[in-house]
């Protein structure tokens, strides 16, 4: 399990605004509920440090062109970068840009065209062989649902093994890059992008 130093409710509510001023407007619709701040959460990813900055100066739309061939079953882009997930619908009414946090390292981060495979409501957590190698104190399994899950209540799987675009319950990890590989978004945008996206949704990762 991740070991978490302990915050004082004065000094969380400081770090949590402090956040907000920070990270780019669409991040500002994160809920301020104390579920979804609390430091003791279990996201079972990287420990965020406050000297780890959000990178916001490449948080800007995008043109589906300079990407894909066509927007056929809709496409989403992940800007590892600029930590922001673009889509856009197949007919390209609709058009979407969120932060994200994309993995902690280079040698965790995969880049390349992928889809979207399955769509799972409230998804169970299970650490990868490589992650109980690193963290063997992690639990085998986090039911979906559970408030400690750290996939949050809805998560698009890719064709890529253990891969996954995901809520968290985390909401420091936005923007930065603080995961095992995966993408994660605000709870309140992948309840949103669950609903756009669909099976077969092309995936790529710069």
């Amino acid at each position: 399990m991740t070991q978490f130093t302990p915050f004082s409710r004065r000094r969380l509510l400081g770090t949590a605004a402090a956040s907000l001023l920070a990270a780019p407007a669409l991040a500002q619709v994160v809920s301020t509920s104390t579920d979804q701040n609390d430091a003791s959460s279990t996201e079972m990813e990287q420990d965020i440090s406050n000297n780890i900055r959000r990178n916001i100066s490449s948080f800007r739309s995008l043109e589906w062109q300079n990407y894909f061939d066509t927007t056929k079953n809709g496409a989403i882009l992940v800007d590892i970068t600029s930590r922001a997930l673009h889509f856009w619908s197949e007919d390209q009414a609709t058009y979407k840009l969120y932060p994200c946090s994309v993995a902690v390292t280079d040698d965790l981060t995969r880049r390349g065209r992928t889809e979207v495979v399955e769509k799972v409501v409230n998804p169970p957590w299970r650490p990868t062989p490589e992650m109980k190698v690193r963290f063997p104190d992690w639990p085998d399994f986090v039911a979906g649902g559970d408030p400690k899950n750290p996939l949050g209540p809805r998560a698009l799987y890719l064709s890529w093994q253990y891969y996954r675009i995901h809520g968290t319950q985390d909401t420091r990890k936005i923007g930065r890059r603080s995961s095992n590989g995966c993408v994660g978004l605000y709870n309140e945008h992948i309840l949103e992008l669950f609903e756009l996206a669909n099976k077969g949704t092309q995936v790529l990762l710069i």
